[in-house]
């Protein structure tokens, strides 16, 4: 072997060490970054796989390009998510089948009383299931300049990039999105604490078949949206008013079954347990000592993913 062969290979063994500590020093960036993706995405689409999948494939565009030129690869990162999860909420809109008026966002769970996991707590701050469903009437350009300028901090020249827009026409889509969201999202409630004797009031009334009880909860124009996919269609309503929802609790709560308390996207939350297995989530959120929206999840396809242990189903009683 010549000595320029000799040369040759230790140059290119060198260029290839170099690009695999590349790559591994990305993918350590990446990790470190892939909690705040989680909950950009989470924000965007409302659906945990939905925003796994946009987290993972800024993953596979990071590590096709070359971002040596990036001085702040967190915020490449957050409007490459941002685009991608544009073009979902495009493509959704496009083939969605269910009502979106039935349609309750995935709740990011954990049972009552135990250490929120640190990924809860990223995607849930200051996003309830009302936020979410009031995300979801939004247009998608909206949406993305909302959630990345107001929940993000993301400049208007950057978010007009992705919309294909000027700063000027993505600051007006912003402030469509956030006079819609002001209008449309209830006022913050009372503390944790307070939330679930509020909760425990309203499910012990429903049990108890008390209707003055569940009136004294209940805001007048109470909202209750159940979802139960394409499994329980017939389930997917959406009730509005206070004698109107009474009438639907005290129907249920002859089907009377195990309960867990839980906490849903950081508010007061119950799961109904039937044979050792998920049933229904109910989510409340509760201004002023009153419930003003009720988010039912019956959807036997999407409960299954909830990620609770036999033992944590275990512990539901009546």
């Amino acid at each position: 072997m010549t000595g320029r062969e000799r040369g040759d290979r230790r140059v290119d063994h060198e260029t290839a060490v170099g690009q695999e500590l590349d790559k591994e020093f990305l993918a350590r960036r990446f990790d470190a970054d892939r909690g705040h993706l989680r909950a950009v995405a989470y924000r965007m689409l409302g659906s945990l796989s939905e925003a796994e999948d946009a987290v993972q494939e800024a993953w596979f565009k990071l590590s096709r390009s070359d971002v040596s030129g990036v001085e702040n690869l967190s915020g490449w990162l957050t409007t490459v998510v941002g685009r991608v999860c544009l073009d979902m909420l495009r493509s959704r809109g496009s083939r969605r089948e269910d009502p979106l008026e039935y349609y309750v966002p995935d709740p990011v769970v954990r049972v009552a009383d135990t250490t929120d996991p640190e990924h809860a707590a990223e995607l849930t701050e200051s996003v309830g299931l009302a936020l979410l469903v009031v995300l979801d009437t939004l247009g998608p350009a909206e949406r993305l300049a909302f959630v990345l300028h107001d929940m993000f901090a993301v400049s208007f020249d950057e978010i007009a990039k992705i919309v294909d827009r000027t700063p000027a026409a993505t600051r007006q889509l912003a402030s469509r999105a956030r006079r819609r969201v002001q209008d449309a999202t209830p006022a913050p409630g009372p503390d944790a604490r307070r939330q679930r004797e509020i909760a425990d009031a309203f499910l012990a009334a429903a049990h108890g078949g008390d209707f003055e009880g569940l009136l004294a909860v209940l805001d007048p124009d109470v909202v209750l949206r159940a979802d139960g996919g394409r499994t329980l269609a017939a389930v997917s309503a959406v009730v509005r008013g206070a004698e109107a929802v009474i009438a639907q609790a005290l129907m249920y709560a002859k089907f009377r079954t195990s309960a867990l308390r839980v906490v849903a996207n950081g508010q007061a939350a119950v799961l109904s347990v039937v044979e050792g297995r998920p049933g229904a989530l109910m989510t409340f959120t509760i201004v002023e000592d009153r419930i003003v929206e009720l988010h039912v999840l019956a959807d036997p396809e999407r409960l299954a993913t909830l990620g609770f242990t036999e033992e944590e189903l275990a512990r539901a009683t009546y």
